[in-house]
């Protein structure tokens, strides 16, 4: 099913498919409503799967074309969305800039969500404060080699600062990934223009983090089984669970394995969230550190 839904200034698309408890999936970077396909195929059979286009992104709209979005306008947007499609508190994977959104969600809307699997959540406010000047100087970065050398050579930088080698991307068998071609440019143009910033500025205090854990929402902190340690998205969700006191759940490929790996990465969100006993987790071995 595909519906709109009218924010505050926007109208948002989203899409709903599937049977059972409802579940979240707010998209990293440009992607959108569509973006995981392939993953929630392995999911509709046990969960009513959640997916929409973030304001400014393909099909929800902007009252104010050009406008931008805030951190606190994202949040406002998941917590409407999902007061009009459930009474309960909803299962969520938030991934990468989707994981600010959700973390801040279960901050000051906890009764909507009872789980939240934050995904390499790009939060440099996450980390000491020497790896966090560094951060934001790469994203500073990253913005001007987009402005200057367009968008292709932009979406190459935030790879690199990914850990993602577009070139030697490990991926399961059958999986396919979209082609960068000129349909993604306008996605990749807001999302550098205006969510890369916000995410650039996004931050978790101690008493946040504290709050978070002392709450009613279950938060999972993850990472790519493949990510490099040494990356700012890692080392965020490393951050996060030392500030949670959780362990840190890996789930197969790196920081796009819903992409990569989209069966392994259902696999393992299944048995996260609480798999039916019948379905076989996907392991695969850990990378040499």
């Amino acid at each position: 099913m595909q519906s709109t839904l009218t924010v505050p200034g926007a109208t948002l698309h989203y899409e709903v498919r599937g049977h059972g408890p409802l579940l979240l999936v707010s998209q990293s970077g440009e992607g959108d409503a569509n973006r995981s396909d392939a993953m929630v195929d392995h999911l509709v059979d046990a969960y009513t799967v959640v997916t929409y286009d973030r304001r400014g992104l393909s099909r929800s709209v902007l009252d104010r074309p050009g406008s931008g979005a805030s951190l606190d306008e994202h949040v406002d947007d998941v917590q409407r969305l999902l007061a009009a499609l459930t009474e309960r508190p909803a299962l969520m994977l938030g991934c990468s800039m989707g994981a600010v959104i959700g973390l801040r969600l279960a901050a000051r809307h906890p009764g909507r969500l009872s789980t939240l699997v934050a995904h390499e959540p790009a939060i440099p406010g996450l980390l000491p404060e020497p790896e966090r000047l560094r951060t934001e100087a790469e994203l500073d970065e990253m913005r001007a080699v987009f402005e200057r050398d367009g968008w292709i050579a932009g979406v190459r930088r935030i790879g690199e600062l990914l850990g993602i080698d577009p070139a030697r991307q490990e991926t399961e068998p059958g999986a396919r990934l979209a082609p960068l071609d000129a349909s993604r440019e306008a996605n990749f143009d807001f999302f550098v223009r205006h969510d890369a910033l916000t995410m650039r500025h996004a931050d978790l205090t101690p008493a946040e983090l504290g709050a978070l854990k002392a709450g009613p929402v279950r938060i999972v902190p993850a990472a790519g089984r493949t990510t490099p340690r040494t990356v700012f998205d890692y080392r965020c969700a490393e951050e996060l669970a030392a500030g949670l006191g959780t362990g840190l759940t890996h789930f197969p490929g790196g920081h796009n394995g819903n992409l990569t790996h989209p069966k392994g990465f259902a696999q393992t969100l299944r048995t996260t969230l609480g798999a039916p006993a019948a379905y076989q987790p996907y392991e695969p071995p850990m990378p040499p550190r």
